[in-house]
C-alpha cells in the first residue's frame, strides 16, 4: 500500500473533553482513525467517538492513566489492535493543582509534573517505537504559553509544560531521520471547562492580556494541531506554535 492510501490512525490523550474533543473532531475530518484517550468521563469519551464516527471516521474510547507505564502501554496495544498501526500522537492530557509556591505541596506539584510530563514522555516512547519500524509519525505536544511567559500561582504548570518544549526539541532531533516530526503547539487562554472555573475578575484581566482581544476557542488549537499533524507538514519539526490570540509577543 502506498503512503497516499494509508489511512492514518492518532492517538489523542485526554480526548473526552476541551481542547482534546475538538482536536479529535479535527483530525477525523482531515479522515484519520482516532483512539480517544481518556482518564475519567467515559460518556464524554463516547460522545467524541460518536462525532468522529459523524464526520466519517472510525474511532475507538481506550481509557488509560497516561502517567502510568502499564496503561499507557496498554492504550497503544488496544491502537493497534483496532487500527493496525499508530501514525500520529497528540500529547494532550493534563491537570492543573494552582497555588503559591509558599502553599504548594509537594503531591500537587508531583501531581501536574507526573500527568503533564511525564505522561507524555511515556507515549513519546510507546509511539516512538512503532513509528520508527514504519518510518512515518507526527507527534504534537500541548505546552502553553506560560511555558514562555510565566504565571504566578502555576510554578508546577508552567515548569511541566516548559518541559514538554525541551522535550519536543530534543525528541525531534532523535526522529527526524526516520521521517518523524515532533512539534508543540501553545495554547493562551482558551475557553474550556478548566478556564471556565476562573473568577470573571480573573478573566477580564486575562483577555485584557491578549492583542485579538478575546479568550480563543478549542477549535482554534485543534486547527493548529491538524496543520502539525497533517502529511503537508513533513518538513516542520522541532517548532513551537503558540495558539494564543498574541499573548506571547
Amino acid at each position: 500500500m502506498s503512503e497516499e492510501m494509508i489511512i492514518r490512525t492518532a492517538i489523542v490523550t485526554g480526548g473526552s473533553r476541551g481542547i482534546g474533543r475538538a482536536v479529535c473532531i479535527a483530525l477525523a475530518k482531515q479522515g484519520c482513525n482516532l483512539v480517544v484517550n481518556y482518564c475519567h468521563g467515559e460518556a464524554a469519551a463516547a460522545e467524541v467517538v460518536a462525532l468522529c464516527k459523524a464526520a466519517g471516521a472510525e474511532a475507538v474510547a481506550v481509557q488509560a492513566d497516561v502517567s502510568n507505564a502499564e496503561d499507557c502501554k496498554r492504550l497503544f496495544e488496544e491502537a493497534i489492535h483496532a487500527f493496525g498501526r499508530v501514525d500520529i500522537l497528540v500529547n494532550n492530557a493534563g491537570i492543573t493543582r494552582d497555588n503559591l509556591i509558599l502553599c504548594m505541596s509537594e503531591a500537587d506539584f508531583d501531581a501536574v509534573l507526573n500527568a503533564n510530563l511525564k505522561g507524555a514522555f511515556l507515549c513519546c516512547k510507546e509511539a516512538a517505537r512503532r513509528m520508527v519500524r514504519q518510518r512515518y509519525g507526527r507527534i504534537v505536544n500541548l505546552s502553553s504559553v506560560v511555558a514562555l511567559r510565566g504565571n504566578a500561582g502555576q510554578t508546577n504548570y508552567a515548569a511541566s509544560k516548559a518541559g514538554l518544549l525541551g522535550l519536543t526539541k530534543s525528541l525531534a532531533r532523535e526522529l527526524a531521520g526516520r521521517n518523524i516530526t515532533v512539534n508543540a503547539v501553545a495554547p493562551g487562554f482558551i475557553e474550556t471547562d478548566m478556564t471556565a472555573a476562573l473568577p470573571e475578575a480573573v478573566r477580564a484581566e486575562m483577555t485584557k492580556g491578549i492583542p485579538l482581544g478575546r479568550p480563543g476557542i478549542p477549535e482554534d488549537v485543534a486547527n493548529a494541531v491538524a496543520f502539525f499533524a497533517a502529511e503537508q507538514s513533513s518538513y516542520l519539526t522541532g517548532q513551537v506554535l503558540c495558539a494564543d490570540g498574541g499573548m506571547a509577543m
